[in-house]
């Protein structure tokens, strides 16, 4: 009688814990990020939803960033490798990824790689453009909260691309020496993003883009390529 007992009592125990909400792992519906356009704040939400529905699995590759990332799709299919998530938001900005690392640190992923910054420079309006400082000290802080929470996720932050706007050239470099300095002392490697997308003038190569911003098949191919070899150290 007791051991029929403890085994509806353990079962129940079990039946519970396959129901436990995950929602406090995500950024409420009423969270404010200023450096986020109207759109960029309607997607943002969106997005977080769709984590809500379908969210991690322990040890999976993360890839995690903005609409660069998000465009990617399926990188597992890209890369050829299994059980690589899409963590990209569409206008996402640095401080809307700080506002979502609780669920990357709950699964505890294999490895993060990070690509975040353009959309704090852009800015869509805000009236407190945040300084190449800000933004590099920012993504510092994102690996940093990663790690604190899961310290054996092997960590990769690539540098932000060029875009065709030469007024964003000098702080898009700003902005990767400083993650690149700080590289020895926090617990990540730089994958240089930068140096295989920039021409000679210091934009994107054009064949690599469709609007000077975002990527195409072509731009997507050479990312693949680049860092297939850090996929595969993985193993």
């Amino acid at each position: 009688m007791k051991k029929d007992l403890l085994l509806i009592i353990l079962l129940f125990i079990l039946s519970c814990s396959n129901h436990i909400s995950l929602d406090h792992l995500y950024p409420s519906d009423d969270l404010i990020i200023e450096n986020l356009d109207d759109w960029g704040k309607e997607n943002y939400k969106k997005m977080i939803n769709e984590f809500k529905n379908n969210p991690l699995s322990y040890g999976d590759i993360v890839f995690l960033g903005n609409s660069i990332t998000q465009g990617g799709n399926d990188w597992s299919e890209r890369l050829n490798y299994p059980n690589i998530k899409n963590r990209g938001i569409g206008g996402d900005v640095t401080d809307g990824v700080l506002s979502r690392i609780d669920e990357i640190g709950y699964f505890k992923p294999k490895a993060v790689f990070l690509l975040i910054g353009i959309n704090d420079l852009w800015n869509n309006g805000s009236p407190n453009k945040p300084s190449a400082e800000y933004i590099g000290n920012n993504i510092i802080k994102i690996i940093q909260a990663v790690n604190a929470q899961t310290p054996k996720t092997k960590i990769y932050v690539q540098t932000v691309l060029p875009i065709e706007k030469e007024e964003y050239r000098l702080n898009i470099i700003k902005v990767n020496e400083i993650i690149k300095a700080k590289e020895k002392e926090n617990p990540y490697e730089i994958i240089d993003l930068y140096s295989i997308f920039v021409n000679k003038d210091g934009l994107i190569k054009k064949e690599l883009s469709t609007d000077g911003i975002h990527l195409n098949e072509k731009g997507y191919d050479t990312w693949v390529k680049f860092i297939k070899p850090s996929i595969n150290s993985l193993d």
